[in-house]
């Protein structure tokens, strides 16, 4: 593995849950993480652990986030709602002339940084990648792989199979956001852009790959992917599913955050991402499996920020993981940490990953 040759990385929002996975995969790729964020009793605490750097700023206060990315190479965005603070830290990064990446899986966050930032970073020969992250990025990196020769497809399915979801206090605020931003609706991307609704959620049977097998899901649980994916992919209908088990956890006030199981600090969650695209009478899938998603946003983050720094992209603008990045060298790099793998063509006659109904209820 090459290494980060010392150079200094921001982490806006270090003290974080998956702030602090992040700062741990930074130094294990040789890389200096420079602790930013919002509190500073949090960033002395972790900065007294660590004994590195930490500068807090405010995200309403340009100046403290210029001098909170002086000297940085690139900054890392973990920090939540990112409604509040992804524009704030792409302007200081711009400011700063250093390349973006966040972790944000808020799909209105996203689409505001496409929306907003695209036009100027590629001016300023930038690079802003969003959601880089679990949610977003992976399901991008696998949808991109699958496509290989592709130029377009009729649809693509992301189907997420959580073992569990404890989520953080993180994920929670930024639920409430999102939540709140559509005003109570659901949201979906279908014929070409996204639409909000009020319709129920259907229970679906996905046939995941073995050992995990055919689970029921709800149909339509958007995630980050809903923006990621056709931001560069000619895709004009993107579904997304959850896991029911997963979603129940999400759902309920009592599910407790992630709690550590391993030395590395990983929760003894499993998950497994199945991605099938779908053009004409062909499909094409890819799949990634691993543990806690949380920890393992950390080496999809530093890798990104890895790749940009060694000059490995391929766009300048604002993009996601997969027109950014080579994807399939991009996911072999994620070896040590996911289990990927993308198929060769099939015929979906077959039925091999066609989402099948199930309970006849909606939620």
């Amino acid at each position: 593995m090459d290494r980060g040759a010392g150079q200094t990385v921001a982490v806006f929002g270090a003290y974080g849950h998956t702030g602090r996975f992040v700062v741990q995969e930074l130094r294990d790729r040789g890389y200096v993480p420079l602790l930013a964020g919002r509190d500073a009793g949090k960033l002395a605490a972790l900065a007294s652990a660590t004994g590195l750097a930490a500068r807090p700023a405010a995200v309403d206060d340009p100046a403290a986030l210029d001098a909170a990315l002086a000297g940085a190479a690139a900054v890392i965005n973990t920090a939540g709602p990112f409604a509040a603070t992804a524009a704030p830290v792409v302007e200081a990064a711009l400011r700063a002339g250093v390349p973006y990446v966040d972790v944000a899986a808020e799909i209105e966050a996203n689409a505001d940084t496409f929306a907003h930032f695209a036009g100027r970073a590629r001016a300023a020969g930038a690079l802003v990648v969003p959601a880089m992250a679990f949610f977003g990025g992976l399901g991008d990196l696998l949808a991109t792989a699958a496509m290989g020769d592709w130029t377009a497809a009729d649809e693509a399915h992301v189907a997420y199979g959580l073992s569990s979801w404890h989520p953080t206090p993180g994920t929670r605020a930024a639920g409430e956001v999102s939540g709140a931003r559509r005003g109570g609706r659901r949201v979906r991307y279908t014929g070409g852009r996204l639409e909000y609704h009020d319709a129920g959620l259907p229970v679906l049977d996905w046939p995941f790959p073995a050992p995990l097998g055919t689970r029921p899901v709800l149909g339509g649980f958007s995630m980050a992917d809903v923006v990621t994916l056709p931001s560069h992919l000619a895709i004009p209908e993107v579904r997304t599913y959850m896991a029911t088990a997963a979603a129940r956890d999400l759902a309920s006030p009592d599910t407790p955050a992630p709690a550590a199981a391993d030395e590395r600090g990983r929760s003894a969650q499993t998950f497994v991402v199945d991605v099938v695209v779908r053009s004409g009478g062909a499909e094409r899938r890819a799949t990634a499996a691993g543990r806690d998603i949380y920890a393992v946003t950390a080496p999809l983050a530093v890798e990104a920020a890895h790749r940009i720094l060694t000059g490995r992209t391929r766009t300048a603008g604002v993009a996601s993981a997969g027109a950014a990045f080579d994807a399939p060298a991009f996911l072999r790099a994620l070896s040590g940490h996911v289990t990927s793998a993308v198929s060769a063509q099939a015929a979906t006659g077959s039925g091999e990953a066609q989402p099948r109904a199930g309970a006849s209820r909606a939620n």
